[in-house]
């Protein structure tokens, strides 16, 4: 009898740490995520070794205005003179200023972006930096021989 009512004072006491340690609250995110303030799209990601990179990048501003009406749905408006920093293994290579159509080209050797014997597979992982209405953003991209 004093076993039986061990065991359900046990199994209670059991349930009762799970239930305390689920309720325990977390202050701080592992890691803190803000939404991107454009869209950035990258076009070109691979080529041949013995022709140059050429890597064309829009970025543009969501206009959400329209969502709920399926004739209209999220406008994109071309985001112009905005600075955009390439950037290579955390060291910059060019900083360009997108024109009118929100749109930025880059164009370089293998041997300038750190290749200097491009073999087929190798690549390099480009980032495509800027700060648009107070908000930096990063969009990671990757060039590859072909």
């Amino acid at each position: 009898m004093k076993i039986k009512h061990l065991n359900k004072f046990y199994t209670l006491l059991f349930a009762l740490s799970f239930f305390l340690m689920s309720c325990e609250k977390e202050d701080e995110l592992v890691v803190d995520r803000v939404v991107s303030p454009v869209l950035v799209t990258v076009s070109g990601s691979s080529f041949l070794a013995t022709e140059p990179v050429k890597v064309t990048t829009g970025i543009y501003e969501l206009d959400k205005s329209g969502i709920l009406d399926n004739k209209v749905g999220i406008d994109t408006i071309p985001v112009t003179g905005l600075a955009v920093k390439v950037m290579l293994n955390n060291a910059a290579i060019t900083e360009l200023t997108t024109d009118a159509a929100g749109q930025v080209s880059m164009e370089k050797t293998w041997a300038e972006l750190g290749l200097a014997a491009p073999t087929p597979g190798k690549f390099l992982v480009l980032e495509w930096s800027g700060s648009h209405k107070g908000q930096a953003f990063t969009k990671t991209s990757r060039v590859v021989v072909k």
